[in-house]
């Protein structure tokens, strides 16, 4: 069976199948398409099945032509009939791996979708799972339900883990120009899965099991919320000393050797950075360890949007104006500039925030044009505002939680009252400065 496998892998012959059509899962597919394969998408959720057939897309930085254009040549299949999985050999897993209401890890994506996978599961097939998650998952979680399928893991199916490096709205990395790092069950499942991803990735780097693939993906993204979390708490002392906290990272990394810029925000946004050093400090407890770095990021990384809030409340104040009352326009709900995606953005608890303190609030995004219904939040039916000079005009405060490139920032700083600034997004502007508030 694993010879016929991989004979269908150096010959494109193999289908491939991806559980999950969002974010890494649709490019993931994109990726393997223009690689000569012909591939499956599953989900769950039919509107977008519907939206796919229909050669619409759902995701900015994917085109709908080349949905179309795969539709009617055949190489891609989306659909929601999780019971013809078994017309995959190959079956990757990107499907969400959210923290539930104690920050624990939520595994029922996962593990729904694993069961589904072993209702059908024939030999032959090999299945990955690239969903971001604690070190232990894919052998402790994944393996016991495929293996109630009555078929043996090494022989007759096959077993790897592959973290997702997506990274939206950024130009120079696709899908396929990121390495992938491929941790295997056993050997057999590390060399399919490395035959695999080498036909579709610029390169492909083996580890010895999942476990260390599990582990490097959350190093990945606890590196950047620790350091995130660093000039997030240097931003607060340097706005109490007076100093630009923006222009003391460009004058440091100026340094050739031995710095790596990262910026303070109003919070941490995204499917990754907010999420996964939980992760690993929950199996850590499980271990009987504590990680306090990590927790303590984690906390400062929280308190951003409340130091935002206060930071407005205060510039308010000092015009007359109470927080409640005025007219507050959110400029940017999508948790990065130039994207469609509002995963865990920061905006929302600033949203929230702004409404429990009594603000008449409304928001502008020219890539989120009304917005969504999100997890842990109660969100407003509001639809993005055009920033006319009239409308500027009328707010008392314009606060910029994401820096689209589309803002015009001169006219936002020249018509709006008063301007909080949480990406440094006013920098290059000139006139009217002393209505920008860093925060």
């Amino acid at each position: 069976m694993s010879k016929a496998l991989e004979q269908a892998i150096d010959t494109q012959e193999a289908r491939i199948g991806v559980v999950g059509l969002g974010y890494v899962g649709l490019p993931l597919i994109q990726a393997f398409v223009r690689a000569g394969f012909r591939t499956m998408g599953f989900d769950v959720d039919q509107s977008k099945v519907d939206s796919l057939l229909a050669g619409r897309s759902y995701i900015g930085h994917i085109d709908a032509g080349w949905i179309t254009q795969c539709i009617e040549e055949k190489t891609f299949e989306p659909t929601a009939d999780m019971a013809r999985m078994s017309e995959a050999d190959v079956l990757m897993i990107c499907v969400p791996t959210p923290l539930d209401d104690s920050r624990n890890p939520d595994l029922s994506y996962v593990e729904s979708t694993t069961k589904a996978i072993a209702k059908t599961l024939r030999p032959g097939q090999l299945v990955i799972l690239e969903s971001t998650t604690y070190p232990g998952t894919t052998r402790d979680v994944l393996l016991p339900i495929l293996d109630q399928s009555g078929l043996t893991q090494g022989e007759d199916y096959h077993l790897a883990y592959s973290p997702e490096r997506e990274d939206p709205g950024n130009p120079d990395f696709s899908a396929s120009g990121i390495p992938k790092v491929v941790g295997g069950m056993d050997p057999l499942s590390l060399r399919l899965a490395e035959k695999l991803y080498a036909q579709a990735v610029v390169n492909v780097i083996p580890v010895t099991s999942p476990e260390v693939a599990e582990a490097c993906k959350i190093l990945e993204n606890t590196y950047r919320s620790v350091n995130i979390a660093l000039v997030n708490e240097l931003k607060t002392l340097c706005d109490r000393m007076g100093i630009d906290v923006w222009e003391v990272i460009d004058a440091a990394k100026t340094k050739p050797f031995g710095f790596q810029a990262f910026y303070p925000g109003p919070g941490l946004g995204g499917h990754c950075i907010p999420i996964d050093p939980f992760y690993l400090s929950w199996v850590a407890r499980k271990h009987g360890m504590t990680t306090r770095f990590i927790e303590l990021a984690g906390e400062v990384n929280a308190a951003m949007p409340q130091y935002v809030i206060h930071r407005l409340m205060d510039a308010l104040n000092a015009a007359g104006k109470p927080l409640k009352g005025s007219k507050v326009c959110l400029l940017g709900v999508a948790y990065k500039k130039d994207v469609d995606d509002p995963r865990e953005s920061p905006s929302f608890d600033l949203i929230n925030m702004l409404i429990a303190g009594g603000a008449d609030l409304s928001y502008s995004d020219p890539h989120v044009p009304h917005l969504p219904k999100m997890r842990h939040h109660d969100v407003p039916d509001l639809a993005s505002e055009e920033l006319t000079d009239q409308f500027l005009a009328s707010r008392d405060c314009v606060l910029i939680a994401t820096d689209h490139t589309l803002f015009d920032y001169e006219a936002i700083v020249r018509h709006a009252p008063l301007v909080i600034d949480t990406r440094n997004a006013t920098k290059n502007v000139t006139q009217g400065r002393e209505k920008i508030v860093k925060a």
